[in-house]
Formats: structure tokens, C-alpha cells, sequence
């Protein structure tokens, strides 16, 4: 019988990686953002949607 320390290593081990595509992810629409921004407000409006960008993705996706 599997004790609760060998339950908690497997329940967790393959939950690696998603935060370097993220990152990746964040980085590109940061750029994307922000080079096409007008002024600093439009700036840093883009620097926070580079943030939240995943929901963008799944909202146009849902909308097809």
C-alpha cells in the first residue's frame, strides 16, 4: 500500500514545464503589446494583457 509521501510525489510529477511556455508565452505578447502602443498608457494597458493573454486565446477560440 502506497504511503501518503509516495501519493503526494506522484500527484505532483508531471505538473512541470507549463510555466516556461507561459513565460515564453508572456514574453511574446508583451513585445506584440507594446510595440504597437501609442503613448505610455497604451503601454502599459498592453503590458497587462500580455498578462492575461491565455484568456484572450480561449475567448476567440470559444467564439469560432
Amino acid at each position: 500500500m502506497p504511503t501518503t509521501k509516495n501519493i503526494n510525489i506522484t500527484k505532483y510529477k508531471y505538473q512541470h514545464g507549463w510555466g516556461g511556455a507561459y513565460f515564453l508565452g508572456f514574453l511574446g505578447a508583451a513585445i506584440y503589446y507594446i510595440q504597437r502602443a501609442t503613448g505610455f498608457w497604451s503601454g502599459a494597458l498592453g503590458f497587462l494583457k500580455a498578462i492575461v493573454w491565455p484568456a484572450f486565446l480561449v475567448y476567440k477560440l470559444l467564439g469560432m
